[in-house]
């Protein structure tokens, strides 16, 4: 369980984005809360590609064929 304190200005924006959605402050600040951390991830993932030395590599379509036994 998590509990956090937010001024007014945001609570009040919080409450009235739930009022018009129809959903509770907890299901809009979860949501939120998962959607940040998914794009979180991605910027890592995007991180680790572009420092990856082997980025940007091409391989022809007949090497993959190979590597992958298809060329049987």
């Amino acid at each position: 369980m998590l509990a956090i304190r937010l001024d007014k200005d945001l609570e009040d924006r919080l409450a009235a984005a739930a009022k018009r959605s129809g959903r509770t402050k907890t299901a809009l600040a979860r949501r939120a809360i998962e959607e940040y951390i998914e794009d979180l991830e991605d910027i890592a993932l995007l991180e680790e590609a572009l420092n990856d030395p082997d980025a940007g590599k091409t391989v022809s379509l007949e090497q993959v064929r190979r590597e992958l036994g298809l060329d049987a």
